[in-house]
């Protein structure tokens, strides 16, 4: 099962350079995301898991908490050390933290 984490630690992962990945829809990370968050929708997850880096740690985001917990696991159960962020994106913006719009990047 993965771990979950506060928005303090993905703040703290954010500025070592850390993998984010939020697997919310493009439409949802086109209207806001973490500023370094790649996309990669819950529903693509199987097929691209390939594409997450081995040997080091990844933050998971959505909005809540809820579909970055499942995708957290899927990725632990694969061998990456995924950590789900409790509160999502809608906390990370509550707590007057930037968010970024438009174009998504990929997960590489």
């Amino acid at each position: 099962m993965a771990r979950e984490v506060h928005l303090e630690a993905l703040a703290a992962a954010l500025a070592a350079g850390e993998v984010v990945v939020d697997v919310r829809e493009p439409g949802e990370y086109l209207a806001g995301h973490v500023p370094g968050a790649r996309l990669i929708p819950l529903g693509t997850l199987a097929g691209r898991i390939g594409e997450l880096p081995a040997g080091r740690p990844v933050y998971v985001i959505c909005a809540s908490g809820n579909r970055s917990l499942t995708a957290a696991d899927r990725m632990t159960a694969s061998g990456i050390e995924a950590y789900s962020v409790a509160g999502g994106t809608s906390g990370w913006a509550r707590t007057g933290r930037p968010l970024v719009t438009g174009p998504h990047a990929t997960a590489a």
